[in-house]
């Protein structure tokens, strides 16, 4: 796959599992991104849950994608920056009908929101044909 494929793929399947670390431990959990583009991997959390806190401490993470049905994976390591943009929240907040609940019902505000670009991204495939090959790395 090459960029642009890469690209389309994290879109289709949008739901992934992120690690990040937390001192010396391991973590990783499912999320769903919000998009993926020529700027890099937009998701979102919450400034007070454990992933907001371990992406301050430490912004380096890696994603993985799959496709079950058709036999691939894709992995993307790259460096995890807040966006504080206050309009790209409310986008994401009306495409989102869970997000759009919390913040009617105060349960989360606009500025406990955290959104995140994961930038500098690297991305290899994985497929049960090129299970042996080595490992090659595409800049996204």
């Amino acid at each position: 796959m090459d960029k642009s494929e890469i690209i389309a793929f994290l879109n289709a399947n949008p739901a992934c599992h992120l690690a990040t670390v937390e001192g010396d431990q391991p973590r990783v959990r499912g999320l769903l991104i919000y998009r993926a583009d020529e700027k890099g991997i937009l998701f979102h959390t919450g400034k007070m849950k454990d992933l907001h806190k371990q992406l301050v401490a430490n912004p380096k993470v890696e994603m993985c994608f799959n496709d079950l049905q058709k036999g691939i994976q894709v992995r993307v390591a790259g460096t995890a920056e807040l966006v504080e943009d206050l309009n790209l929240k409310k986008e994401i907040v009306s495409k989102r009908e869970f997000l759009k609940n919390w913040i009617d019902s105060k349960l989360v505000t606009y500025d406990t929101l955290a959104v995140y670009r994961v930038r500098d991204c690297v991305a290899t495939v994985w497929t049960m044909a090129t299970n042996f090959a080595p490992t090659t790395y595409v800049r996204i």
